[in-house]
């Protein structure tokens, strides 16, 4: 599933540019693609659109009511919690980068959300950070953002390629 997200978020990140579901399972299918996993991606992709929509207060069409502030945007002083279940599916690893993210400031509490969700819908457990970086581009892209040059390096760049100074 994680190749046919890569290969869509690279062909596709200027989010306007990506086809409607039904074009893009037949061009991935003609990429090469397996059935099963081209399933598995579009599925996950429009929970991606999902959960991008329901964080930015819209769902459906419908705009719901606004929610409350602290809903909105956190206190800086406020911890997120993870239950037993995220902790296991997200593992160590990843909990710590996406911790990293959020202390350096480039990753807010919406997107941290859709971050999570996204990461629970994922197979496997725990996700791979690997994996985990693949899904915070793909949030990213979905809220029509690009991360800063660090955070994309940092996202991109293979960690154990890298030489310390």
């Amino acid at each position: 599933m994680f190749e046919v997200l890569v290969f869509v978020y690279e062909n596709y990140y200027a989010g306007d540019s990506c086809p409607e579901p039904e074009h893009l399972e037949r061009k991935l299918n003609a990429v090469g693609f397996e059935s099963e996993e081209i399933h598995d991606a579009l599925s996950w992709l429009q929970g991606l659109n999902a959960a991008a929509r329901g964080s930015q207060g819209f769902a459906g069409g419908i705009q719901p009511p606004p929610p409350e502030p602290w809903l909105r945007e956190p206190s800086p002083t406020s911890i997120r919690i993870y239950p037993s279940n995220e902790q296991v599916h997200l593992g160590a690893e990843c909990l710590g980068f996406i911790s990293f993210l959020e202390t350096a400031g480039v990753l807010p509490a919406p997107m941290r959300e859709v971050v999570i969700d996204r990461a629970m819908a994922a197979p496997g457990a725990p996700v791979s950070l690997e994996d985990l970086k693949i899904i915070i581009l793909m949030v990213y892209w979905s809220f029509g953002q690009e991360p800063d040059a660090l955070v994309l390096d940092e996202l991109c760049e293979d960690a154990v390629a890298r030489v310390a100074h």
